[in-house]
Protein backbone atom coordinates (compact mmCIF):
# COMPACT_ATOMS: atom_id res chain seq x y z
CA UNK A 1 0.00 0.00 0.00
CA UNK A 2 1.41 3.08 -1.06
CA UNK A 3 0.97 6.33 0.84
CA UNK A 4 -1.30 9.10 -0.12
CA UNK A 5 0.13 11.77 -1.87
CA UNK A 6 -2.46 14.28 0.83
CA UNK A 7 -3.60 13.31 4.02
CA UNK A 8 -7.22 15.33 4.11
CA UNK A 9 -9.62 13.28 3.97
CA UNK A 10 -11.56 10.71 6.28
CA UNK A 11 -9.98 8.35 4.22
CA UNK A 12 -6.50 9.42 3.38
CA UNK A 13 -6.07 9.93 7.16
CA UNK A 14 -6.99 6.28 8.17
CA UNK A 15 -5.03 4.56 5.20
CA UNK A 16 -1.59 6.96 6.11
CA UNK A 17 -2.53 5.63 9.93
CA UNK A 18 -2.40 2.17 9.37
CA UNK A 19 0.43 2.80 7.50
CA UNK A 20 2.28 4.18 10.48
CA UNK A 21 0.86 1.73 12.38
CA UNK A 22 2.55 -1.08 10.45
CA UNK A 23 6.08 0.86 10.22
CA UNK A 24 5.73 2.95 7.21
CA UNK A 25 8.75 5.51 7.22
CA UNK A 26 9.09 8.43 4.71
CA UNK A 27 11.98 8.99 2.92
CA UNK A 28 12.45 12.73 4.43
CA UNK A 29 12.84 15.45 1.99
CA UNK A 30 14.37 18.66 2.49
CA UNK A 31 13.13 21.41 -0.05
CA UNK A 32 15.22 24.88 0.53
CA UNK A 33 18.21 26.96 -0.64
CA UNK A 34 21.29 25.05 0.39
CA UNK A 35 21.99 27.45 3.08
CA UNK A 36 18.50 25.90 4.48
CA UNK A 37 19.64 22.49 3.72
CA UNK A 38 22.39 22.41 5.61
CA UNK A 39 20.93 23.78 8.40
CA UNK A 40 18.18 21.04 8.45
CA UNK A 41 21.05 18.56 7.87
CA UNK A 42 22.73 19.56 11.14
CA UNK A 43 19.43 19.56 12.76
CA UNK A 44 18.41 16.06 11.60
CA UNK A 45 21.96 14.70 13.25
CA UNK A 46 20.49 15.71 16.35
CA UNK A 47 17.52 13.99 15.76
CA UNK A 48 19.39 10.85 15.18
CA UNK A 49 21.61 11.36 18.16
CA UNK A 50 19.02 11.03 20.24
CA UNK A 51 17.27 8.15 18.90
CA UNK A 52 14.24 10.04 17.16
CA UNK A 53 15.05 9.88 13.61
CA UNK A 54 12.33 6.90 12.89
CA UNK A 55 9.93 8.64 15.05
CA UNK A 56 10.54 11.96 12.59
CA UNK A 57 10.42 9.96 9.51
CA UNK A 58 6.92 8.16 10.93
CA UNK A 59 5.03 11.70 10.29
CA UNK A 60 6.88 13.92 8.81
CA UNK A 61 7.76 13.45 4.55
CA UNK A 62 9.55 17.06 3.99
CA UNK A 63 10.69 20.04 5.55
CA UNK A 64 10.64 22.99 3.37
CA UNK A 65 11.52 26.77 3.71
CA UNK A 66 9.16 29.20 3.69
CA UNK A 67 8.62 33.14 3.74
CA UNK A 68 6.52 32.86 6.55
CA UNK A 69 5.46 31.29 9.71
CA UNK A 70 6.71 27.98 10.46
CA UNK A 71 3.64 25.89 11.12
CA UNK A 72 2.77 21.75 10.75
CA UNK A 73 0.80 21.02 7.02
CA UNK A 74 -0.86 18.10 8.01
CA UNK A 75 -2.61 17.31 4.01
CA UNK A 76 0.99 16.88 2.96
CA UNK A 77 2.67 15.65 6.05
CA UNK A 78 5.56 18.40 6.05
CA UNK A 79 6.78 21.15 8.18
CA UNK A 80 7.04 24.77 6.51
CA UNK A 81 9.52 26.48 8.24
CA UNK A 82 11.13 29.55 7.71
CA UNK A 83 15.48 30.70 8.20
CA UNK A 84 14.92 31.93 12.08
CA UNK A 85 13.46 28.33 13.33
CA UNK A 86 16.26 26.74 11.88
CA UNK A 87 19.07 29.22 12.86
CA UNK A 88 19.51 27.00 16.93
CA UNK A 89 19.73 23.42 15.04
CA UNK A 90 18.94 21.85 18.78
CA UNK A 91 16.21 23.96 18.90
CA UNK A 92 14.75 23.32 15.56
CA UNK A 93 15.34 19.63 16.14
CA UNK A 94 13.07 19.72 19.10
CA UNK A 95 11.21 21.69 17.33
CA UNK A 96 10.70 19.40 14.25
CA UNK A 97 9.52 16.31 17.05
CA UNK A 98 6.68 18.57 18.00
CA UNK A 99 5.82 19.08 15.00
CA UNK A 100 6.27 15.12 14.31
CA UNK A 101 3.69 14.61 17.53
CA UNK A 102 1.00 16.66 16.44
CA UNK A 103 0.96 14.73 13.19
CA UNK A 104 1.00 11.67 14.85
CA UNK A 105 -1.92 13.00 17.11
CA UNK A 106 -3.55 13.81 13.53
CA UNK A 107 -3.28 10.64 12.11
CA UNK A 108 -4.47 8.89 14.96
CA UNK A 109 -7.97 11.08 15.34
CA UNK A 110 -6.83 12.84 18.44
CA UNK A 111 -7.39 16.35 18.82
CA UNK A 112 -4.15 18.06 17.90
CA UNK A 113 -4.51 21.09 18.39
CA UNK A 114 -5.23 23.13 21.23
CA UNK A 115 -4.57 23.60 25.01
CA UNK A 116 -3.87 19.86 26.30
CA UNK A 117 -2.80 18.89 22.54
CA UNK A 118 0.02 21.34 22.75
CA UNK A 119 0.82 20.33 26.47
CA UNK A 120 1.61 16.79 24.86
CA UNK A 121 3.28 17.94 22.35
CA UNK A 122 5.64 20.37 24.18
CA UNK A 123 6.43 16.96 26.58
CA UNK A 124 7.20 15.07 23.55
CA UNK A 125 9.95 18.37 22.52
CA UNK A 126 11.25 18.66 26.04
CA UNK A 127 11.49 14.27 26.28
CA UNK A 128 13.88 14.56 22.99
CA UNK A 129 15.85 17.39 24.39
CA UNK A 130 16.52 15.61 27.77
CA UNK A 131 17.15 12.16 25.12
CA UNK A 132 19.12 14.52 23.30
CA UNK A 133 20.92 15.80 26.57
CA UNK A 134 21.66 11.83 27.74
CA UNK A 135 22.92 10.75 24.38
CA UNK A 136 25.22 13.47 23.05
CA UNK A 137 28.96 13.58 23.32
CA UNK A 138 28.91 17.31 22.37
CA UNK A 139 29.51 19.78 25.51
CA UNK A 140 28.01 22.52 23.53
CA UNK A 141 24.92 20.34 22.42
CA UNK A 142 24.62 18.83 26.15
CA UNK A 143 24.86 22.62 27.21
CA UNK A 144 22.25 24.03 24.33
CA UNK A 145 20.04 21.01 25.59
CA UNK A 146 19.89 21.74 29.55
CA UNK A 147 19.69 25.89 28.55
CA UNK A 148 16.79 25.02 26.42
CA UNK A 149 15.19 22.41 28.92
CA UNK A 150 15.87 25.11 31.91
CA UNK A 151 13.09 28.02 29.44
CA UNK A 152 10.77 25.04 29.26
CA UNK A 153 10.92 24.91 33.18
CA UNK A 154 9.88 28.05 33.33
CA UNK A 155 7.34 28.11 31.04
CA UNK A 156 3.47 26.81 32.03
CA UNK A 157 3.84 23.17 29.94
CA UNK A 158 5.60 21.95 32.96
Amino acid sequence: MEFPKRVYTIKEVKKAGKLVKKGYKHRLKINGTLLFRQKVGETLKHVRTAGYHDFLRRYIRSIVEIDGITQLREADAAVWANEYAIQNPVDAASLFIQKANHMKEYLEDKLYFGGAAETRSVQKRIEFLQALRRKSRNKQVKEECERLLGSWRESVYL
